[in-house]
C-alpha cells in the first residue's frame, strides 16, 4: 500500500512504479533528447518518435504519427471527443493522465512540489 495516497497493489513492483508518481523519480533517459521517464516501456515507446517513419496518417489533415495511439489522440481534437470525465466537475479530457492530474485540483494533492 502506498504511504502517500493509500492506493494498494498486489505486486510490490506495481507499488514501486506507482511511488515514482509521487517522488518524480525518472530513471530512464532518452539518449537523443534527454527526455526522462518513470518506466522503461515509456522510454522505448518514446524513442520511436525519433525515427522518420510515420505510417499513421490523419484523414482530415496532413499530420502523420509514428504510433497509432498518437493518431487516435490527434483525431479527438478534430471530433471534440473527450472520453475521460472528472467525476467531481464533469470536465472532459482527451487523455486519462490529464484527467488524473486535473483530479488533484479537487483533492489538494501536490506531488510535484
Amino acid at each position: 500500500q502506498c504511504d502517500q495516497c493509500d492506493q494498494s497493489f498486489s505486486l510490490n513492483n506495481g507499488l514501486i512504479l506507482h511511488q515514482r508518481t509521487h517522488t518524480m523519480d525518472k530513471p530512464y533517459k532518452c539518449n537523443q533528447c534527454d527526455k526522462v521517464f518513470t518506466v522503461r516501456s515509456n522510454l522505448i515507446r518514446h524513442q520511436i518518435t525519433h525515427t522518420r517513419d510515420k505510417p499513421y496518417q490523419c484523414n482530415q489533415c496532413d499530420k502523420a504519427f509514428s504510433r497509432n495511439n498518437g493518431l487516435i489522440l490527434h483525431q479527438r481534437k478534430h471530433t471534440g471527443e473527450k472520453p475521460y470525465l472528472c467525476n467531481q466537475c464533469d470536465k472532459g479530457f482527451l487523455q486519462k493522465c490529464v484527467l488524473i492530474r486535473h483530479q488533484m485540483t479537487h483533492t489538494g494533492e501536490k506531488p510535484y512540489q
